[in-house]
């Protein structure tokens, strides 16, 4: 009687080539928007039908994009809320748990008109927009914080100088771990900047980096 052919290697290689293709979509996406998914499997160094067996088209390639995004900017909220602490601390935190996924998936703030649609966008984005609306109201409240925006205003113009920053990452022009961009959000949100600094020193040490997914 012949024996069944064991399937694990296969499902397990199946797993590895989707890792690869979304890690691969990751960095070249946010390179050039306008990749082929044929030239996207060049670079996943797949074959055509592979990259197609994964993901039928571009829609289901970025989708799939979109969940991972979601799930990893879950894991970071787990890190990144902290309502026991002041609000200025509790907002360098949010900041240092929230920078590696912003630079993982700033690609699909590119993509959002033209593939995702806005709408999905701030789907996933919606719980950390909530958690820092949260984090500044609260130091507005303590006075921590200026109060000359509301704190829904203030986080998207916070969000937006957050995207700006991680562009400037991908071009060369900065090189942060988090740290510049950490004391940068508080100064912003009112924090005088020797205290934004000493704030941010005291944090940084104690805040685990993982290494980027796709090292």
């Amino acid at each position: 009687m012949t024996k069944p052919v064991a399937r694990v290697p296969q499902r397990r290689n199946a797993r590895s080539n989707r890792a690869r293709i979304l890690a691969t979509a990751r960095q070249e996406l946010g390179r050039n928007p306008d990749i082929t998914l044929e030239e996207l499997a060049r670079a996943s160094g797949v074959v055509r039908r592979t990259l197609f067996g994964h993901f039928p088209g571009r829609a289901a390639l970025l989708e799939a994009l979109a969940e991972e995004a979601s799930e990893a900017l879950r894991v970071a909220m787990a890190e990144a809320v902290r309502p026991e602490e002041p609000a200025e601390r509790a907002l360098a935190h949010f900041v240092f748990a929230m920078w590696p996924v912003g630079d993982r998936y700033r690609m699909l703030l590119a993509l959002a008109q033209r593939d995702l649609g806005v709408e999905r966008v701030a789907e996933i984005l919606s719980p950390a927009r909530s958690a820092v609306t949260a984090i500044l109201d609260r130091g507005q409240r303590d006075g921590v914080f200026h109060t000359h925006l509301s704190p829904a205003v203030l986080s998207a113009g916070l969000e937006a100088m957050h995207f700006a920053l991680l562009e400037q990452v991908n071009t060369g022009a900065l090189e942060d771990d988090g740290v510049s961009t950490a004391v940068a959000t508080l100064i912003a949100a009112g924090v005088p900047e020797e205290r934004a600094s000493g704030v941010v020193a005291e944090i940084a040490p104690t805040v685990t980096r993982e290494p980027d997914a796709d090292d």
